[in-house]
């Protein structure tokens, strides 16, 4: 084990400050001599110190032998987290460790104050904590200059990915220098990891520590099985039992962290909330609660609870399942950390047992499957907690004066039923559960045991399958369906494997239907596909010679022709099917346009206009009458310039009127409305004040 002198002087004061008496696996895989000065990929579980590790890997590069950090105008290392909360977190950490140091550390997270990060960089840091998006932002606009970075770290590198930041990662990257020293950390290595690895980095060494071969042996896994309408009820009953310092309760989306958290709110419980809708400061403050014992349980998302360290968590609940495998070790990896132990329950409804199952085996976890405790259990655990309260086992000091005199008012029977009630009273009463199916655990292939084989008068031609014959075998020999093993369907037979203890049930031919038998075989079946038989070669068919198809046109005159229809006067005449004759037409013969008689209106009708009526056009061109101007004498009306018109012989057209096209001085329905013609900037402000129109002059 590597010894604690082999670190930096401030650093090893800082852990030894901090209670640290020797280093993880992890944090002395990155102070060996291979992985000195170079760039490393480390695949390590949750919990298992990798803040503290590559602290203490980037010392040299930052210290470079002195015991203080001088003044530093540009940063020397920069760590990169994917949220906020994981952000805030490392720079907690970073800060006791270089706090013998003298470091300065600054962050840079989204949705914080950008003037106040801009401040603390102009004043200098020695290292910068930030996500992808918000150092981006910071490098793009000038306030964030990488030119002397040292050491850049990459935390939960394969959260970020899958969070979209590869290419702020590339961007952030290439801004650095590149004589850096690059270390990734990520609890799994994927190919996406090992290729940003080889992209950016220079010769990177591998680290895998043994902790990842044994995922969570601190955590103990349960699996609950409750009916849908009893899964909130689950999970109070499961806070209830275990009465953990700390809880941590998964959601699928943040409508379901909020109907949750209203739910526990209502009962009681110390809960906050964990989403991506709070804001920086919401989610701070939530946090701070937790730490500061004021809450004791949180509810939240995936994304929002990603790599936060809570003190003291021993119990996640998984209230939705999750997405994945990697999801459920990450959420169950926030306890069980440090070497404490934990537990991680998944709360499966009855249509979610085969997921369950499937993430558990994905994630090559063991999980205890059972029921949810009840009602009675949370009451008896209870009870225990009573009896082991710390109040109990001390002796009375100051206050046995007081129990005295309790004891001789009250009596000792009372004095302990108001110490249960007031126990009771401050938590919430455990929910009575319905009764659940039992899930069988995963079986793998192979564990069968010893068998009997089984063959069945009925295969594909007969319509048979698994589903249907299994009840059926069940019944005529009455066993159930975990004595079964496989069925396999042939195309005229069915073959069963049936275990070896209840194969007596059944005798060496049983008729179990009228027209399904079912006879016991002496050995194993063999279950191949038998082979088909060889397909006949392909033999070459002559095709016959082509020959042309005859025109149709024919150049002989004499060759026969096919009939032409007949013509129009060679047609028999229309006859109509029913009894009515039709009236025959008129023999008159059709009167040409030239021969018609003019219009004559009807008789009595007045007439309204003929052609003869029509005005004939006024002359154009030379013929057309010249434009004549108005001369003295002129009968004509004048045509008045602006300005020009006597007063008192026109109606002016004044606000809030219209004009119809004439000297119309109708009022407008309300008023602004615009004379046609008129300049609207000319109407008055308030145009319903009567005062403010004008009066024309009275008529002499």
């Amino acid at each position: 084990m590597t010894e604690m002198t082999q670190i930096a002087a401030p650093l090893a004061a800082a852990l030894a400050a901090k209670g640290y008496e020797s280093l993880t696996q992890v944090q002395e895989a990155v102070l060996a001599e291979e992985a000195q000065g170079r760039d490393v990929l480390v695949s390590a579980q949750t919990g298992s110190g990798k803040t503290v590790a590559f602290g203490i890997a980037m010392a040299p590069e930052l210290l470079n032998g002195a015991d203080r950090l001088l003044f530093a105008d540009v940063p020397l290392a920069l760590a990169i987290a994917p949220t906020r909360e994981l952000a805030l977190q490392v720079a907690r950490e970073l800060e006791w460790l270089y706090g013998e140091a003298g470091a300065i550390i600054a962050t840079c997270v989204g949705g914080m104050d950008y003037r106040t990060e801009k401040r603390a960089l102009d004043r200098g840091a020695h290292i910068v904590v930030g996500t992808p998006g918000r150092l981006r932002d910071h490098i793009e606009r000038g306030s964030l200059d990488l030119s002397g970075l040292r050491v850049a770290v990459l935390d939960e590198a394969d959260e970020m990915l899958d969070l979209g930041f590869r290419d702020d990662l590339e961007f952030i990257l290439e801004a650095a220098p590149e004589d850096r020293r690059t270390l990734m950390f990520s609890a799994t290595v994927p190919k996406e990891i090992a290729a940003l690895a080889k992209d950016f980095q220079n010769d990177a060494l591998r680290i895998q520590t043994q902790g990842e071969k044994k995922q969570h042996s601190d955590i103990e896994y349960r699996a609950l099985n409750v009916t849908s309408r009893d899964k909130e009820n689950a999970i109070f009953n499961l806070l209830r039992f275990y009465e953990a310092k700390t809880a941590i309760v998964f959601c699928k989306t943040r409508a379901n962290v909020n109907n949750l958290l209203a739910r526990m709110g209502n009962r009681g419980f110390q809960v906050v909330a964990l989403s991506g809708e709070l804001s920086q400061q919401e989610r701070t403050h939530a946090l701070q609660a937790l730490r500061d014992g004021r809450a004791r349980v949180c509810i939240a998302t995936d994304v929002a609870a990603r790599g936060i360290d809570l003190p003291g968590l021993e119990l996640v609940i998984h209230a939705d399942l999750p997405s994945n495998s990697e999801t459920l070790l990450h959420r169950s990896g926030r306890t069980g950390r440090a070497g404490a132990k934990g537990v991680s329950a998944l709360i499966v409804p009855q249509a979610e047992f085969r997921k369950a199952q499937r993430l558990l085996q994905g994630a090559k976890l063991v999980a205890e499957w059972g029921k949810a405790p009840s009602a009675d259990e949370v009451q008896e655990r209870d009870d225990v907690r009573i009896l082991e309260h710390s109040a109990l086992q001390s002796a009375p000091g100051d206050e046995g004066a007081m129990a005295e005199t309790l004891l001789e008012k009250f009596g000792a029977e009372t004095v302990a039923a108001a110490f249960v009630r007031l126990w009771r009273e401050g938590r919430s009463a455990p929910e009575v559960l319905s009764d659940a199916i039992q899930p069988s655990a995963p079986r793998e292939r192979g564990e069968f045991g010893e068998s009997v084989w089984f063959t069945l008068s009925v295969g594909h031609t007969g319509r048979a399958e698994a589903r249907w014959l299994l009840p059926k075998i069940c019944d005529a020999g009455g066993i159930t369906k975990n004595d079964i093993g496989a069925i396999r369907v042939q195309q005229d037979r069915t073959f069963v494997q049936i275990a070896k203890s209840v194969a007596g049930k059944f005798g060496a031919h049983q008729q179990i239907e009228a027209d399904l038998e079912m006879t016991r075989m002496d050995g194993e079946p063999t279950l191949d596909r038998p082979e088909r038989a060889p397909r006949k070669p392909y033999e070459k068919r002559d095709k016959p010679a082509y020959t042309p198809k005859p025109s149709r046109f024919v150049e002989d005159e004499d060759a026969p022709r096919a009939p032409r229809p007949p013509r129009a006067e060679e047609r028999k005449p229309y006859e109509k099917r029913d009894d009515k004759p039709r009236a025959p037409r008129s023999d008159k013969p059709y009167a040409p346009r030239e021969d018609r008689k003019p219009y004559a209106p009807r008789e009595g009708a007045e007439r309204k206009w003929s052609p003869e009526d029509r005005k004939p056009y006024a002359p154009r061109g030379e013929d057309a009458r010249p434009y004549a101007r108005k001369e003295e004498g002129d009968d004509r009306k004048p045509r008045w310039k602006a300005g020009d018109k006597p007063e008192g012989k026109f109606k002016p057209k004044s606000a809030g009127f219209k004009s119809h096209g004439g000297s119309s001085d109708k009022p407008a329905r309300a008023a602004g409305f615009k004379s046609h013609g008129d300049n609207p900037k000319a109407a008055p402000r308030d145009a319903r004040d009567t005062s403010k129109r004008f009066v024309p002059p009275k008529k002499k």
